[in-house]
């Protein structure tokens, strides 16, 4: 209704000076007007300028005094010509007109006020404010002066009033058609597509954001860190199982069956299946004799070990346990030297806080070959961590079960600007390597990290439980940037 108003005025007229007016006159909603006019001007129908009144609206508060009066003349007009008590006043005009009106009455000097008693100074008076705010709804312009007076009472406030001026633009027309968006079969049977009027296509339009798969981070930094391993020669482990056996994750390296790490405190054990059915019985008994007795230079632990602790089956607590296996097949053919590596996940009964989690992912690599030194560690360690963007390590002395002599490794963060613990290393004990059927001079250097902990630096993020679990940011995993370890 108010398309056609418009657009047949403006055939009739050159012009529609004001929108308020022309809504007024066609009894039209001025809302429903504007529409229009932005509608058709985005079509070039109309070309539409626009207009701005500032004016004056009465508050609430200012309405019911339209209606029934200032407070103050509703004060005076209680107070009848003998006088009343000032309580009796505000029983009959209400504690609010009271309160408001009294302070104005007393201001005009209407009225003398006792401690308990108020008379009429003056016989009549006039309502002023009555008076200016009905001349605000009949829209009259006040005085600057009477204006402010009724800001400083809050019953007017200021209104930008918005419209248009509106001509005929350069595709006016008397009816505005949809234009057609396709050319369709039907069009072509009817013989009416030559008079049809098609949609323009406008060439910089947006097309639908593509949704797709986003890579996790720890995706990214673990393929940086795949990358690293292959450039360097290293061959990928088979990290599939989860689920391994007591005697692969522990007693095959030299672990003492009362280790602490052994604990239910600290390892999470399976109840169904509860135990392993295969081992290599011939490689278990060697292990058996090295815990209980020793062998191969070492005095063992002393104890009596338990094929029953060795058989239980657990969440594998790191990847060493994958390690040991491929030693013990490495060892079973005629040996050649071999690096290997293996990025995964591992579970350990941990309390979950902002630095640790149950489960998380182990960095881990392993050369084996004839006559290797605590030299020859330093040196492939010197050479991953600078590939990772850390050319500054130190090492410090410390304690494996299996690992002898064992260093904790720590580079220095150009960011942090201080020196950051980033992995452990060793080489691993004779008593791990030996039983498995390892030639005498074969030595085996091995180091491991958290995939978590270089993730967490890299992209700055200082609590693990928001970047791995069931509390990560959607947003997060579709707006991080590369991993950018190896880049140069």
């Amino acid at each position: 209704m108010a398309e056609e108003a418009i657009l047949e005025y403006l055939h009739q007229n050159d012009e529609i000076a004001d929108s308020g007016q022309f809504a007024t006159q066609s009894r039209i909603s001025h809302d429903d007007i504007v529409n229009v006019i932005k509608s058709l001007r985005a079509f070039s129908f109309v070309d539409a300028q626009d207009i701005k009144r500032d004016s004056l609206v009465l508050t609430d508060e200012a309405r019911t005094y339209a209606a029934a009066g200032s407070p103050e003349v509703q004060l005076f007009n209680a107070i009848p010509p003998e006088g009343i008590t000032l309580k009796e006043l505000e029983n009959k005009v209400g504690t609010q007109t009271f309160k408001i009106g009294r302070q104005y009455v007393l201001k005009n000097k209407w009225a003398e006020m006792g401690k308990s008693e108020v008379t009429r100074k003056v016989a009549t008076v006039d309502d002023e404010v009555k008076k200016m705010l009905m001349r605000i709804q009949e829209g009259e312009v006040l005085n600057a002066e009477d204006v402010a007076s009724l800001k400083k009472r809050k019953l007017v406030a200021s209104q930008t009033w918005k419209g248009y001026s509106v001509k005929k633009g350069p595709k006016y027309a008397r009816e505005r058609r949809k234009p057609a968006t396709d050319l369709t079969r039907e069009h072509l049977q009817r013989d009416d597509w030559k008079n049809l009027e098609f949609k323009e296509y406008n060439f910089k339009a947006k097309g639908f954001p593509i949704e797709g798969g986003h890579l996790h981070p720890l995706l990214k930094v673990r393929r940086q860190m795949q990358m690293i391993f292959l450039q360097m020669g290293f061959e990928e482990m088979p990290t599939n199982n989860y689920v391994e056996s007591s005697f692969w994750n522990f007693d095959a390296l030299f672990q003492p069956q009362q280790h602490p790490a052994r604990d239910s405190h600290d390892t999470f054990f399976l109840k169904e299946p509860s135990t392993t059915k295969i081992l290599p019985e011939d490689y278990v008994a060697r292990v058996k004799q090295v815990h209980e007795s020793g062998g191969y230079g070492s005095r063992g632990y002393g104890y009596d070990w338990k094929r029953e602790e060795a058989d239980k089956n657990l969440l594998r607590t790191h990847t060493t346990a994958v390690s040991s296996r491929m030693l013990y097949a490495l060892a079973q053919k005629p040996f050649t030297g071999q690096r290997y590596y293996s990025i995964d996940r591992v579970f350990r009964n941990e309390a979950v806080d902002r630095t640790h989690l149950a489960e998380f992912h182990q960095i881990e690599g392993l050369i084996c070959d004839r006559g290797l030194t605590l030299g020859d560690l330093q040196g492939v360690l010197q050479d991953f961590f600078s590939r990772l963007g850390m050319s500054k390590l130190r090492f410090k002395p410390a304690y494996n079960p299996y690992t002898e002599p064992s260093m904790e490794i720590f580079g220095y963060h150009e960011g942090f600007k201080k020196w950051v613990e980033i992995g452990n290393s060793g080489m691993f004990r004779p008593e791990m390597l030996l039983p498995m059927g390892l030639p005498e001079d074969v030595r085996v250097i091995a180091w491991g990290l958290s995939l978590e902990r270089p993730t967490m630096i890299l992209y700055g993020i200082d609590n693990i439980r928001d970047l791995f679990g069931h509390k990560v940011d959607l947003s997060l995993i579709k707006s991080n940037p590369i991993c950018r370890i190896g880049i140069q």
